[in-house]
């Protein structure tokens, strides 16, 4: 069975901090780019960070840079979200998904995606 798990979601406050974990069940990581996206209630899905192969990290979005990071863990075969500084605006779902090639923030280009877990940023 092929899956991605998304874990480590939930409720901060502004400010806070959440580290996301991306965990696959059936193929390796380390093969693919994996990206991170959010999607919020009425809007597009939108890239976040994204680590190639190389582990090069690629921000997909302007409003995350000096906030969030991105980290692979081979040994452990998963990829990280770390979010520090949080804002109500980052409320969102937030799915990892795997591309074999270089990253990407185009959805598209992404052939198989986590189910993802819900990060709620409120006071």
């Amino acid at each position: 069975q092929l899956q991605l798990v998304e874990s480590g979601g939930g409720l901060v406050q502004p400010g806070g901090s959440l580290r996301l974990s991306c965990t696959p069940s059936g193929f390796t990581l380390r093969n693919y780019a994996i990206g991170w996206f959010r999607q919020a209630p009425g809007k597009e899905r939108e890239g976040v960070l994204c680590i190639a192969t190389n582990n090069r990290p690629l921000f997909l979005a302007n409003s995350v840079k000096g906030r969030f990071t991105i980290s692979r863990d081979n040994a452990k075969n998963t990829v990280y979200l770390q979010m520090n500084d949080l804002a109500p605006d980052d409320t969102a779902v937030y799915y990892c998904a795997r591309r074999y090639s270089y990253c990407s923030g185009d959805v598209t280009l992404y052939d198989h995606w986590g189910q993802g877990t819900q990060v709620t940023v409120s006071s």
